[in-house]
């Protein structure tokens, strides 16, 4: 019985660290300090050093570059635009 109890916790590790990894592998960081903003928290966003790719910036570390941003964001939660809405039904 320990083995199979054993085998159970050994999956259920593997499956936590695959989802980590996606979850991790998913989100944005600063550029600067590696840190993941919040929901409600603006990002700015800058040049990165490839075409196309812009560097997100922490409202922290937005202080420490002296340049305009390319443009600013509104972190959103992750169920942003997944809710369902209720609207009144017309008479």
């Amino acid at each position: 019985m320990a083995a199979a109890v054993s085998d159970a916790e050994q999956l259920e590790r593997v499956l936590f660290m695959r989802g980590l990894g996606a979850l991790r592998a998913d989100r944005s960081r600063c550029a600067d300090c590696g840190r993941t903003p919040l929901a409600g928290e603006h990002v700015h966003l800058y040049a990165g050093r490839v075409a196309g790719t812009p560097k997100v910036v922490c409202e922290l570390c937005r202080q420490l570059r002296s340049g305009p941003p390319l443009a600013s964001e509104l972190v959103r939660h992750c169920e942003h635009g997944q809710t369902v809405r209720i609207t009144a039904r017309a008479a």
